[in-house]
This record gives C-alpha cells, structure tokens and sequence, in this order.
C-alpha cells in the first residue's frame, strides 16, 4: 500500500522545517521525503500511490510521552483506585486509554508503572493486533522499598539483594525498562514527596542488575537529594526531577542523562485542587514542589542537559488522550514550540532506544504520523484540538481522522 502527501508543511522532529513538501508512504515506512512541487505521474500512477493534498496542514512525527500510566484512571485519587478494582476491570480501562491516547496523535508511550504487570498485556495485545494503542516500552511493577511511594501497586523490596531479585522479577515478567522510586511521591497517602526512600547502595545494585540484563532504567524523584542517589548510581532517565542545582544539572549533562519533567501532572492537581475531590494533602504537596520543580528544570534546559516529554497521564484530571498538553505547558515555561517537539519526538525517541526507528520524518523510518491542521510552530495548542487532527497514522496505518475523532 502507498500513500502520498503533497502541499504540506513538514516539521520533521530534530529541528527541521519544510514549508512546502511530499511525502511518501510505502506500506508502514516512510519512503521517500522531498520539498517544492512532486512529480505527480512518477508518485501517482506509476507508483500506484493515493495522492493527498494536504495544503495548510502540518505532519510531524506521531508524539512520544515517556512517563504514563495507562492502568490509572486520571480520578482524583487514581492509585487507591486502581488497587480497589479487579484486574479484569483495571485491564479494560486500560484498553480505553491506550485507544485514546492513540487517537490524540501519541504513537508511542512508555508506561511507568502498572499493578500486576498490566502494562506487559496491554503492550502484547497492541503488538499481536488484539488492540489499537501506542507502540510501547513498559516498566511492569515499580520498585520500592516498604509502605514507600507506590507501594500499592509497585513490586517492594528492602535491601540490595531484595531489590536486585526485584529487578530479575521485572526481567521474568517482559519489561524493558526498570523503574525505581528514588523518594516519596504525591499520591501515597500520608507519604512525605520529595524523601529518600531506596538507599543508594539500593539504587546502585537495582541499576546495575538492571543494566546487565540489558534493560533501561528510571527513577521516580522529587527532591535533590533523591536525583543525587539515582544519577550517581546510573540512572537512565529522571522523572519529575524536582529541585535541580548546578552541580546536579552539571552531572546529568556529563552522564547523559535525560530529564522528563512531567508539567502536566502538577499542573492539574494544582488548578483542580480540592474542590474537584483530589485530596488536600496531594494538592499541598504538589504545591510544595512545584516552584522549585519548574525552576530546576529551566536551568538544566538552559544548560543543555537532555529533556524528553513525558506526563504522568493518568494522575489526577491528566487525562489519556490529553497527552499533548504537557507540550503547551512546556512552551508556557520558557521552551520554544520547536524544542517542546523535539522533546516529544526525536528526544523522546533516543531516550526510548528507538532513534532509529521513530521519531523523524526521514526515509526508512516507520510510518508514525501526526497531520493537523494549521501550523504548531505557531500555535503549539492546535496539537491540544481534536477537530484539528486530521489524521494518525501508526506503521503507516491510518487509526484516526475526522470522521473518527475519539472522545
């Protein structure tokens, strides 16, 4: 199957624009890129192409957000929700929000925690064609220690050896990716955000088990002291990393690793507030956190450390399919429209390991596409506008347009 766009603007995910240019689909690549006018009968009727013109739109790469939970609901106390219903239940929600997180133009995600490795299923009926979501990476069960952040739904561990056989269990279970609550967080009931909680000789020995099985890791962070623990044990990514200084933000840049701020969780939490039902100790921790949160992560983007999108989607009112929004807040805090993409694009992509296959609009690479109308450089809200999407694609299959927007 081909397919061929012309007469749109092309932004490219690492930092290119092109006004006028064509692409061409074969199958689910991308096969050939160009600018100005097409050849029409070469890309018409010798190619066998259907031929779109697609003047006023703009493609870019389908989006990628590195921190969701699919299995948690966006309800005001999501975590305690989830652990009240059965598996069966929690599955087919799930199922919902990975459809709708599709629909919204998000291709690929990389789930940061689930109970009862829901995440792995989800990832493997998508994969076998048994559901429509995101391509994804899954992180299983996070890892943390006893009555710690996540407890509920996390894998606990107390010590270096428990922790490594923790890891091994995620490994057993399918993950690629290792997640580990590096301190408390805002969404455990009577929990302190922001204190250490996995020790670093915990961290060290959960991050190098996890490295010799080949898998990648992460750490849930919201204080100094906890991205201190994680990045000097060998973290991969930062998540939230709240309360950046200098010398921290120095040490990520030398290592190399990635910060996903994840805007969009506190921001909810904070402008719904108890009068939406979310309970008043998450919406004074998250208030605690949040000046210090944004500050650290301007400096570290000013200081050109790594920044991929993510956005905790399912915490309380950050909604599946609203994923998008965490690019607005970004430009809110000092990124431009053109960095806020290339974080959910091609940043996104070399965090997940998939640079070579996602990410860009470049010949050979898959069929992942996001076509709006209007121009996001602009207007980085359009990408927030279900009547503006005219088209998702994923592997070069077409899973939303106008005439089947999800709600």
């Amino acid at each position: 199957m081909k397919t061929f766009f012309k007469s749109l603007r092309i932004i490219d995910g690492a930092g290119g624009v092109i006004e006028k240019g064509w692409l061409l689909i074969e199958d689910n690549q991308i096969s050939e890129v160009g600018e100005g006018e097409p050849d029409l009968k070469y890309m018409g009727s010798e190619q066998g192409a259907d031929i779109t013109d697609l003047e006023g739109k703009t493609i870019l790469p389908g989006l990628i957000d590195c921190h969701v939970h699919l299995s948690l609901d966006g309800s005001p106390d999501p975590m305690t929700g989830l652990t009240a219903v059965p598996v069966a239940a929690a599955t087919l929600k799930t199922a919902a929000n990975a459809r709708l997180t599709l629909g919204a133009g998000i291709t690929t995600v990389r789930d940061a925690g689930s109970k009862d490795f829901i995440d792995i299923h989800m990832r493997d009926a998508v994969e076998a064609g048994i559901a429509d979501g995101p391509r994804m990476a899954c992180s299983g069960q996070m890892i943390c220690i006893t009555g710690g952040h996540g407890h509920q739904m996390g894998c606990v561990a107390d010590g270096p050896d428990e922790v490594r056989q923790a890891v091994r269990k995620q490994m057993a279970a399918g993950v690629s990716w290792i997640k580990f609550m590096a301190t408390g967080g805002v969404l455990t009931r009577g929990g302190k955000a922001g204190v250490p909680q996995l020790n670093p000789d915990e961290l060290k020995a959960g991050i190098e088990e996890a490295h010799k099985l080949g898998l990648k890791t992460c750490a849930h962070s919201q204080s100094l002291e906890g991205t201190r623990n994680a990045v000097f044990a060998g973290i991969d990514s930062v998540e939230h990393g709240v309360s950046l200084d200098d010398a921290i933000i120095e040490e990520i840049i030398k290592r190399g690793t990635f910060l996903v701020p994840t805007f969009s969780a506190p921001f909810n939490i904070m402008t719904k507030g108890v009068g939406f039902g979310i309970p008043a100790e998450f919406v004074e921790k998250t208030k605690r956190l949040a000046e210090d949160h944004v500050a650290g992560i301007s400096r570290a983007r000013d200081a050109g450390a790594k920044i991929a999108m993510g956005t905790d989607a399912g915490t309380p009112f950050n909604r599946h399919g609203e994923n998008a929004f965490e690019l607005v807040y970004l430009v809110g805090n000092g990124f431009s429209p053109q960095d806020a993409i290339i974080c959910s694009t091609s940043g996104a992509a070399e965090l997940l390991g998939m640079a070579d296959t996602i990410g860009t609009i470049a010949a050979g690479r898959r069929a992942d596409l996001m076509i709006v109308d209007g121009n996001p450089l602009e207007d980085i809200s359009l990408l927030t506008d279900k009547k503006r999407i005219w088209g998702v694609y994923k592997d070069g299959r077409k899973v939303n347009g106008p005439a089947q927007v999800f709600h």
